[in-house]
């Protein structure tokens, strides 16, 4: 192997390798000595410019760190403002808008308008002299000092604020206020508040003084729906921008900082004092004197009533956001943003929604300690005709009736019923109402009995809890957790019928423990009637442009109804609740001539109290609570929810062709189910007929009155001759507290409280 490689070429290599360490050696040791070289020389130049002692303390070292801290500020300064600029990227911010929708009801009669449509016909010059200085002394009196935010201005109201202990000024520029309008929304988080800073110091550079205080009055929310001043001198004063006084003048420039709170039309107090606190920023500000603004204070302004026109808000706002999603799918090319919007809306159902709520709460809220309520009414295909998200749309603005989730109660058991039939059950198959428990929760009936077998039919009817639970179990099969399993089933029956809601798994779900909107829950139930097909809900059924082309058209580009059960099911499921409004606990709901089936549901405490019912034509959903979810004073589902379900209903059948539902023909009434031999051995409880009214449960005063009166009347009648000697045998008792109670809404209770596990219904 040796002799492979001859020596002469052996001897080669070697001196190759040789030469080549000899050069990285010297390459690297002339590169060392080099550099020692620089760097002596480095060291000896800047030796000339040390400055030691004091000095360098005093100007060196504050120097450098100032340099450290400023280059590492930029670098942060750069990263926040980044963002805030992205919101810049499109070319046309100043012209671009955002909706502006004017709605139209069913019948294509304007009802409202939503969104932004600017009016920038009026030149800055021609407005008021004092309205301009109204704006400026309460809004920004420095606008014409500072580069975007006003540093003095927002320091004093971080003083005022910190000392008050809560929000007492705000501190935000014209500028800012404008940026937010522009580009931004109105939440209050540290993030949005960065954004508002860089964009106004943005705005600054590319626009004057008065082309941003030009913007801020034409496009700043003025309450009532409207944007800018003369939109809204318009509203509530039906006069242009021009012509206001400086008593209007200072109402308009107090709702900038809470239009809602302070427009004239709602609180016609708040807003006139707010008007005087306007006239005392002119005088402080050094725009007017006193003798200026004394006119008027003595004389404030009046601004137009309009009580009467009362615009469905609330569905408004729900069609207003529907709108908003629906321009977002059309394509990226379609640039317009003013449409005219044809909905669902019936005015009259709608009328009739408000005044029964209204009525309802006026007459039995305070009985009931009921404060608030949510009413939906939708079509079969998924069309909401009316909509009521709460009692005065002025005093809150929360939609409860697509924003809130609550329980709802023993109406979510069809879910249940309906998953049991999908399975192998019938209405007629019998199931015990007895104990049964899933580890430490343990489901009982309203009064701690039970009925023994029951029908299915009998278990809806009756709103039995136990029976929902116990096919819940069932349902789950032969698994190592059936009672799971078998939940599972539930909710993916109840995502077939349109419920959005986490529905999360708890053992209470089956009984109604897991929130739902009123919205989905009164639009899921027409898919009975529907003949097992599910719809969505919708507001919108036409869209136009400002020019009148079509552009949407719901018939033929809306989403179309999916099979979601069987319509066998969806028969059976109908023949079954309409034993509820017949002859179970929702019979304040049964309508004259109009087959009606649904399902009460009351949840623990009586927080909520539901009736979500159906005919052949409309469905609709009633829920009666309070914000804070504290208990109402014993309200089920089928007391004033299912009386103000009748109520709305009546009016909505008004002048339309009443249909069957299917399964149940034209409401031919059924025989009533008979009680097993069990049931009366354990005292079942019948549902007796039933008055609206407030909660029947006798107060101890009003027990002493009666008692009072009893024993004033039978001595007159000892008096006068004419007590009878029966009368005189049978002395009047004391009537206790809560003595006199009409059982129908115990036994609408009884089975219809849901609740968490740890909750004893």
């Amino acid at each position: 192997m040796r002799q492979i490689v001859p020596p002469d070429l052996k001897q080669k290599i070697r001196n190759f390798l040789l030469d080549l360490d000899a050069r990285i050696d010297s390459t690297l040791f002339s590169s060392g000595k080099g550099l020692r070289e620089l760097y002596e020389r480095y060291s000896t130049f800047m030796d000339r410019f040390y400055v030691g002692r004091w000095k360098r303390w005093v100007f060196i070292e504050p120097f450098s760190e100032a340099a450290t801290i400023g280059l590492g500020g930029l670098i942060v300064m750069l990263a926040l403002a980044t963002p805030a600029f992205r919101e810049t990227a499109d070319d046309d911010w100043l012209k671009k808008s955002d909706l502006a929708v004017q709605f139209l009801d069913r019948y294509g009669n304007p009802i409202g308008n939503r969104g932004i449509k600017h009016n920038d016909s009026i030149p800055l010059e021609d407005f008021p002299d004092n309205l301009i200085k109204a704006t400026l002394a309460t809004e920004d009196r420095r606008f014409y000092d500072h580069f975007g935010i006003d540093i003095p201005g927002t320091a004093r109201a971080l003083v005022t604020n910190a000392q008050a202990g809560g929000v007492r000024q705000g501190g935000s520029s014209i500028t800012q206020q404008l940026a937010k309008n522009l580009f931004l929304n109105n939440e209050r988080t540290i993030e949005r508040k960065v954004k508002e800073a860089f964009l106004a110091i943005w705005l600054e550079t590319r626009l004057t003084k008065n082309e941003i205080l030009k913007l801020y009055l034409d496009r700043a929310y003025m309450g009532g729906g409207t944007f800018g001043v003369d939109g809204a001198a318009h509203f509530y004063f039906n006069k242009s921008a021009r012509d206001v006084t400086l008593a209007e003048s200072a109402m308009l420039a107090g709702l900038f900082k809470a239009p809602t709170k302070y427009a004239p039309h709602i609180n016609l107090p708040a807003a006139r004092a707010r008007a005087n606190i306007v006239l005392d920023n002119l005088v402080d500000a050094g725009f007017m004197t006193e003798g200026q603004v004394f006119g008027a204070r003595r004389n404030p302004a009046f601004a137009v009533d309009r009580r009467d026109e009362n615009s469905p808000n609330y569905y408004l706002d729900y069609a207003f956001e529907e709108m908003r999603r629906l321009v977002d799918t059309f394509p990226k090319s379609y640039t317009e943003r003013v449409f005219v919007v044809r909905t669902s809306i019936d005015m009259n159902v709608q009328r009739a929604a408000e005044e029964t709520v209204e009525n309802q709460l006026r007459q039995f809220g305070r009985d009931y300690h009921a404060t608030q309520a949510a009413v939906v009414v939708a079509d079969l295909d998924g069309g909401v005709r009316a909509m009521v998200g709460g009692r005065d749309y002025g005093a809150s603005q929360f939609n409860r009736a697509t924003d809130a989730y609550r329980q709802p109660g023993s109406s979510f058991k069809p879910y249940v019923y309906t998953t049991a039939i999908l399975n192998g059950y019938k209405p007629t198959s019998i199931v015990v109402d007895g104990p049964v428990c899933i580890g430490n929760w343990c489901p009982q009936n309203y009064g701690h009995s039970y009925s023994g077998s029951v029908t299915l039919t009998q278990a809806i009817t009756r709103s039995i809890n136990v029976v929902p639970v116990k096919l819940s179990i069932a349902l789950g099969g032969k698994v190592a957790n059936p009672a799971k399993a078998g939940r599972a089933k539930i909710t993916e029956v109840a995502r077939r019928f349109g419920l959005t809601a986490p529905l999360p798994d708890t053992p209470s779900m089956p009984i109604g423990s897991d929130e739902v909107t009123v919205l989905e829950h009164a639009v899921a139930y027409a898919t009975f009637p529907n003949k097992g097909k599910a719809v969505k809900p919708h507001a919108v059924l036409e869209v136009r442009t400002g020019a009148g082309d079509l552009v949407w058209r719901f018939d033929r580009d809306g989403k179309k109804p999916v099979q979601a059960i069987p319509a066998s099911v969806a028969a059976d499921m109908s023949e079954m609740m309409s034993h509820v409004v017949s002859e179970g606990t929702a019979r304040r709901a049964a309508i004259d001539g109009i087959p009606t089936a649904g399902k009460t549901g009351t949840t623990n405490a009586y927080r909520d109290a539901w009736f979500v019912g159906f005919t052949g034509n409309f469905t609709c959903a009633v829920w009666y609570g309070n914000d804070d979810y504290s208990p109402t004073n014993r309200m089920t589902g089928g007391s004033l929810p299912a009386q103000t379900w009748h109520d709305i209903m009546v009016v909505a059948h008004q002048g339309v062709e009443v249909k069957e539902i299917p399964g149940f023909g034209m409401g031919t009434k059924l025989p009533r189910p008979a009680q097993s031999t069990s049931a009366a051995a354990n005292g079942a409880a019948r549902v007796p007929e039933t008055k609206p009214g407030p909660p029947p449960v006798l107060t101890k005063r009003g027990a002493d009155i009666l008692v009072r009166v009893e024993k004033l009347l039978d001595e007159a009648g000892r008096a006068a001759g004419k007590t009878s000697s029966n009368d005189q045998k049978q002395p009047s008792k004391p009537i206790t507290s809560g003595a006199l109670a009409f059982p129908e809404n115990y036994v609408a209770a009884a089975g219809e409280q849901a609740a968490p596990a740890e909750r004893k219904n």
